[in-house]
């Protein structure tokens, strides 16, 4: 079975553009000099990378019988500049639950292995991450 996706993006101003997908307008940061109030396109190659993991969650807790409390995941991507591009990605996993180390582990492998970003750009980029108990 194969999925397909549609986006459609288009520039305001020089400032700014904005990305359209289901009933879902997002702000884009295209400025020269960069915006605080948006994401730029690294920021977004690692969001979606984020919400890959966390989307992932929800979908294999249940089949695991895992107990999860809450999840939370931050990124640090590297970018060059010549030619300009990721070249690496870390992220920490920050899992509340009472769940054992095994556990999480199993977890972590099946967060990897079955998600679609992440299988996507671990083809391309060096990722690298962590799981651990939330203190």
């Amino acid at each position: 079975m194969m999925l397909e996706y549609r986006v459609a993006a288009r520039r305001i101003d020089s400032h700014g553009s904005e990305a359209e997908a289901k009933a879902v307008r997002l702000v884009l940061d295209t400025d020269m000099a960069g915006r605080d109030d948006a994401f730029n396109p690294a920021e977004l190659l690692l969001a979606s990378l984020a919400a890959c993991l966390l989307k992932g969650a929800e979908r294999v807790t249940p089949m695991l019988g895992f107990d999860l409390r809450g999840i939370a995941v931050t990124l640090h991507g590297v970018r060059q500049d010549s030619p300009p591009k990721m070249v690496r990605i870390d992220y920490e996993i920050v899992v509340d639950t009472d769940e054992s180390d095994q556990r999480l582990d199993l977890l972590h492998r099946n967060l990897r292995k079955y998600g679609t970003i992440s299988n996507t750009l671990a083809e391309t980029i060096d990722i690298a991450g962590t799981i651990r108990r939330k203190a």
